[in-house]
């Protein structure tokens, strides 16, 4: 293929036929809820093409997600499936009291007061659960409720009671969100509920991936990391403040994966800057090679919907076309009418949009940005320039951390990617990562039998054929988190 044109996937059979038989590369995140969570359903989102699982631990009880842990490995198990469990903290959310069940209306420019309290809320007064909202907030800044439904401009600050007029009107039910500028928050990340959470959830179900609210800077990460300990669960930085853009690059440097949390981050920053900070956001991981899921209302009409929106297949491709690891669903599977049909929906559209992801030029653009370990990138970019010249089909990653894996796919190649552990914990984690097809691998002693085994497991599983040169990489043991060993193999030989 042309790299400067990859409108020439489209243009021959032969291409479609190649394209088609690596399969579906991007990964897809499903949210798990009372629509998914019985066995059968979690059953047909596996089928369906669902590679990690989200818990929203927001939302029920602590045995309860553990049990949803147990249930999803065991469903996965049976269909002989790698799935991996996203637990996702609720972070610092900060609400109003109960409106009511019944609308509530608020028309633009009417005043009302805000303050710290547990009465009910009503159109007038409203109360939030929130200590220090008098100390924290000051004339001018701009208070959104729910997502974005109702914003609120603050006036003047009187005592505990903040007077704010309503810039946008809209209506309110329930318990809605009350943001406020993610400067002005003085809640910790992680919050009590999130260290508990950790301990109750996340260590003890041993979960593979921890998703953190609202972070804004790398310090945060690195306190979650300190409650994980030696767990090897790997963190995952949810990135949906204008605190956490400015410090983009700290934090993918200390993260395992970053999410691309489109939600919270168009109710903290201008909606037309969220295409351009999702655009960034990717980039800075790619460059980094650290997986990166892009989230939020990506199929939201399916809910009820049997077909998504033309503009949000587009929205799904266009994530795709980004270089992202990972597209995820939210409520759309957690209580939508078909999940099992939304998974399909996702997978058709990604698999579309690779046919014309243009993965050739973004890799020599991002080349030079790439922020990782010197001999890592040089043998990934060796292994890299070796296929396209040899034409090699497959590339073998032998890897205990999943760093290796990571540093390969970031370069997007066209040949299949595996990753090959002897950690059952990297396996599943390794779920994530784009183009990864995840493979156990047997302990071994020095690193020719390693690449042995490797290539043994790669045959076994119909992916490698006799005659086929592929390429391995990997690490020694005393050399711990870089890539230092590219072979070129062939099969049977």
């Amino acid at each position: 293929m042309n790299a400067g044109d990859p409108w020439g996937r489209l243009h021959g059979l032969h291409d479609l036929v190649s394209v088609a038989r690596m399969g579906r590369r991007t990964k897809i995140v499903a949210t798990i809820g009372p629509a998914s969570a019985s066995p059968e359903v979690l059953g047909q989102l596996i089928d369906a093409g669902v590679d990690v699982t989200r818990l929203n631990l927001a939302h029920g009880t602590v045995e309860g997600h553990v049990e949803q842990v147990e249930r999803i490995r065991a469903v996965a198990l049976e269909r002989g499936k790698t799935v991996a469990v996203l637990a996702d903290l609720p972070g610092p959310k900060i609400r109003l009291t109960d409106l009511g069940d019944e609308p509530v209306s608020f028309v633009d420019d009417a005043e009302l007061d805000i303050r710290t309290g547990t009465e009910p809320s009503t159109v007038d007064q409203l109360q939030t659960d929130y200590p220090t909202l008098s100390t924290d907030l000051r004339a001018g800044d701009l208070i959104r409720l729910g997502d974005g439904t109702v914003d609120l401009r603050v006036v003047g600050v009187a005592g505990e009671s903040v007077r704010a007029v309503v810039q946008s009107g809209g209506t309110l039910r329930g318990r809605p969100g009350l943001h406020l500028p993610s400067e002005r928050v003085t809640l910790p990340v992680p919050t009590d509920e999130d260290r508990e959470l950790i301990e109750q959830v996340a260590l003890r179900a041993d979960v593979d991936f921890v998703a953190v609210s609202f972070v804004r800077t790398a310090s945060e990460i690195e306190d979650v990391r300190k409650l994980l300990g030696g767990s090897g669960i790997r963190i995952v930085a949810k990135i949906e403040t204008p605190t956490a853009i400015d410090n983009l690059e700290e934090i993918v440097e200390v993260s395992d994966a970053v999410m691309v949390a489109r939600g919270d981050l168009g109710t903290e920053c201008p909606f037309e800057d969220v295409p351009v900070y999702q655009k960034r956001i990717i980039r800075t991981c790619l460059a980094q090679a650290t997986p990166v899921i892009t989230a939020t209302q990506m199929l939201e009409s399916m809910m009820t919907a049997s077909t998504p929106t033309r503009a949000e297949a587009s929205d799904v491709a266009n994530a795709v076309c980004d270089g992202t690891d990972a597209i995820m669903l939210s409520g759309e599977t957690a209580a939508g009418h078909n999940p099992p049909l939304v998974v399909r929906s996702m997978a058709k559209i990604a698999e579309a949009a690779e046919i014309v992801a243009d993965y050739d030029r973004f890799t020599r653009m991002i080349g030079p940005e790439r922020s990782m370990n010197e001999l890592t990138a040089a043998l990934t970019h060796g292994a890299w320039y070796a296929l396209n010249d040899l034409r090699i089909k497959v590339i073998l990653c032998c890897t205990r951390s999943g760093s290796t894996a990571h540093a390969m796919a970031s370069l997007r190649p066209d040949a299949t990617l595996v990753a090959l552990s002897t950690s059952e914990q990297t396996v599943r984690q390794e779920a994530l990562t784009w183009g990864v097809i995840p493979m156990g691998l047997e302990d071994t002693t020095d690193s020719d039998s390693m690449v042995s085994h490797a290539v043994q497991k790669a045959a076994e599983a119909g992916i490698v054929e006799r005659g086929d040169v592929v390429a391995v990489l990997s690490g020694s043991r005393d050399v711990p988190g870089a890539t230092n060993d590219l072979r070129l193999v062939t099969v049977g030989a």
